[in-house]
């Protein structure tokens, strides 16, 4: 085995490659009372996003730095039927690469830490692996904005928003600025142009400012313009061109309908994810969500669940937002999901692993005739709904590489090869 990177280098080498030499348990992450000062992990020193020490922090995210709380509420945990099988794993498929693969291979290919799937509502596969446990909690990522552009197509759908409106409108201190003259539907869509790159190979892209300003990496000397939080960095933002235009992906437009959200409907996002998700749908346990030196919820990617409930997130779309007896969102709003938007507006964006695809109130769209969408955030965290087969895949993962077009090779192909078998060789 090669040597493991000190663990005060932020941006360590890969130098231990594939997900069985990695696991965090064998390599003894955060063992002992203290740890050994050449185990541990800290948030301080920026390192809970190197690797390998990546795959502990994100089953521990909630040790490291401060946290909400998203109450599931005193009422019972919802059913999740099991019909477990044991074919699954030898499921063949190829990769984008064309390359031969079975199911269970691509578990430890994407290192996967939890993985769910649901077909026709019954648990048919469930497996973890690392320092996961199926009543842990692991960091979602930006899996998260799919929660928020749900809550927010239900406001709109509600009445409380309005997608043409502009972001000055439900926050007039924002005129003037560079979200100030996006409309709700462009941040909500991701058409807005602004003045920031999101490139996580790149420690000076605006991603990695915007994190330390989020209250996920701890300020420098030069972010304390933003010691306010998250907030703060979102008003001081410039456009870049015009809105509207193409599709972009930056996590900010998150955290500004967050914002909206919160503004309008005078509630936490905490408060009204619990309120809206995790108490109607008697999810399993309390979810958390990673907050700013201010308290604010970072909206963009600071949810924090276990593998169980992202499932049931799941399948309650796959059901058109019905779940646990009670329709959770109108079954409209689902439809508008599946429905997509401009395919030409996603294009110049240039992801090349999924072609066809557009981009929906944070939700990614297939576009292929199941209809299929997911949830996506970087390291491999992942929910698939496929409406056609029943199919529902959660995933929670710590890959090496950050950015999902590094396994998109095999997980694409491997969502749709599972719900291929499922459908043809049903319980």
């Amino acid at each position: 085995m090669k040597a493991v990177p000190p663990p005060n280098a932020p941006f360590a080498d890969e130098c231990i490659e594939d997900a069985r030499a990695s696991d965090p348990a064998k390599l003894g992450w955060m063992q002992g009372f203290p740890p050994p000062p050449d185990r541990r992990i800290s948030r301080a020193l920026g390192h809970h996003f190197s690797w390998p020490q990546l795959r502990w922090a994100v089953s521990h995210t909630h040790q490291l730095g401060p946290v909400a709380v998203i109450q599931r509420g005193a009422g019972p945990i919802s059913a999740l039927p099991q019909a477990l099988r044991d074919d699954l794993d030898a499921v063949p498929f190829k990769t984008q690469r064309d390359e031969p693969l079975t199911w269970g291979d691509a578990f430890d290919a994407n290192y996967t830490d939890g993985l769910l799937v649901l077909h026709k509502g019954r648990v048919v596969h469930e497996r973890y692996a690392g320092v996961m446990k199926p009543n842990g909690t692991h960091a979602c990522m930006s899996v998260t904005k799919s929660f928020v552009g749900l809550l927010a197509l239900k406001a709109v759908y509600d009445g409380h928003l309005e997608e043409d409106k502009l972001i000055s409108h439900y926050i007039p201190s924002l005129k003037g600025t560079g979200f100030g003259s996006a409309s709700l539907g462009q941040v909500m869509d991701m058409t807005t142009d602004m003045a920031y790159d999101e490139i996580y190979t790149d420690p000076n892209s605006g991603i990695w400012q915007y994190l330390r300003a989020a209250g996920v990496l701890p300020l420098r000397a030069e972010d304390q313009a933003y010691s306010g939080g998250l907030y703060d960095y979102l008003a001081e933002l410039k456009p870049q061109g015009t809105h509207g235009v193409a599709f972009a992906y930056k996590t900010i437009n998150t955290d500004m309908l967050a914002w909206v959200l919160q503004t309008v409907l005078t509630q936490s996002l905490p408060d009204l994810l619990s309120e809206v998700f995790w108490q109607p749908m008697g999810m399993q346990q309390d979810a958390l969500i990673q907050i700013d030196q201010c308290g604010n919820a970072f909206g963009g990617g600071g949810l924090l669940t276990c593998t169980r409930d992202l499932a049931r997130f799941g399948q309650m779309l796959a059901q058109d937002g019905f779940f646990n007896g009670r329709q959770i969102v109108p079954a409209a709003v689902v439809e508008t999901i599946r429905q997509g938007s401009d395919p030409a507006k996603f294009v110049p964006a240039g992801y090349t692993t999924l072609p066809g695809f557009s981009y929906r109130a944070m939700w990614w769209v297939s576009g292929d005739p199941h209809r299929c969408f997911s949830a996506r955030g970087v390291h491999g965290q992942a929910i698939w709904v496929d409406p056609v087969a029943q199919v529902v895949i959660a995933r929670h993962a710590s890959h090496r590489h950050a950015g999902n077009a590094m396994n998109d090779s095999v997980s694409q192909p491997y969502y749709r090869a599972i719900a291929d078998h499922l459908s043809r060789h049903p319980s």
